[in-house]
């Protein structure tokens, strides 16, 4: 029913652009939607309010983050990109935010993407201890003797395994379980928590299971970036111990588009998601077999508060009688 609801009020909502604009308030607008779920809806919340909100006549271009960087130091185009991870985007980001071509205009995620060692809430309450490497290592077991690894092939995996040989994982008793795949590791945890069983592995976030299940981040102590970024090699000689840093994913523009539509990127500036809102509406997408564009209305009719503040009051205005 809920997803129906939105599904009506989208295409109740979906009156041309030009119904709100004056002439000269906004014109062409073009935004990336990279191939994650994430970044689906953030561009689908954009997209809803420079069209309803600013008279924006918006394209969507579906990308993934080196095409996306590649066309803007190409073409100039798209204007903006959202959800931009600065740490797999390479020289040519660095490049263009240096030449001036590109501007970071807000990290669209708060704190940003959030990795590390989870176990669930219920077993952090139980025994409390549980929250810290220390307290794990003193009592594998409570945490089921078991650590649940990355998949061969991705970055984690190899920082959890530098992470673990600097630890002594092995050697305190924990055997490490590395999972064949993302859905694996996601059903290790799901099948855990619905049984409230012991889980203890690694994650990510924003995603769907740490929108939908309750867990807590384990301290692995001191963040160290130089550590970190070493541990992400998998010719570390001698790794050492370093907690995850929040990885920060950006809003970034062109300089083109900055000068070109000044409100647009003010309202792009105040863009935020707090991260574990982004997981629970990611759950909630799930749940409901939704698409981008109705867990993007969702987040607007249900967030009031949070989205009204990003924008001036002529969109306001213009959104009042939609949301």
């Amino acid at each position: 029913m809920r997803k129906l609801a939105v599904s009506t009020f989208i295409g109740a909502a979906m009156l041309p652009a030009a119904a709100f604009a004056q002439d000269g308030e906004c014109g062409e607008v073009s935004i990336t939607e990279m191939n994650w779920a994430s970044a689906a809806i953030v561009t689908q919340v954009a997209n809803f309010i420079m069209e309803q909100g600013y008279g924006c006549d918006v394209t969507i271009v579906p990308s993934d983050t080196t095409p996306a960087v590649t066309s803007v130091a190409e073409n100039g185009e798209p204007d903006i990109l959202t959800e931009l991870w600065p740490n797999s985007t390479g020289e040519v980001y660095e490049t263009m935010i240096e030449d001036g071509k590109i501007e970071v205009v807000a990290d669209v995620l708060d704190p940003g993407g959030l990795e590390g060692w989870w176990i669930p809430t219920y077993l952090a309450e139980q025994n409390p201890e549980l929250t810290t490497l220390e307290g794990i290592l003193n009592n594998p077991e409570a945490v089921g003797g078991t650590f649940n690894n990355c998949p061969d092939g991705w970055g984690c995996r190899i920082v959890n395994d530098n992470l673990i040989r600097a630890i002594g994982v092995e050697d305190e008793g924990i055997e490490v379980f590395n999972h064949g795949s993302g859905e694996t590791l996601a059903t290790s945890m799901a099948s855990a928590v619905e049984s409230e069983e012991p889980w203890f592995g690694y994650y990510w976030g924003p995603t769907v299971p740490l929108g939908k299940y309750d867990m807590t981040r384990v301290d692995l102590g001191e963040v160290k970036p130089d550590v970190h970024a070493a541990n992400g090699n998998p010719d570390t000689p001698d790794p050492q111990v370093s907690d995850f840093p929040a990885a920060p994913i950006l809003t970034v523009v062109t300089s083109d588009f900055r000068e070109r539509e000044p409100d647009v990127v003010e309202f792009l500036s105040n863009m935020t998601f707090q991260t574990d809102t982004m997981s629970a509406l990611l759950a909630w997408q799930d749940e409901n077999n939704a698409s981008a564009e109705e867990a993007a209305v969702y987040f607007l009719q249900n967030n009031t508060e949070a989205w009204s503040g990003w924008i001036n009051d002529a969109a306001r205005q213009n959104l009042s009688g939609l949301l």
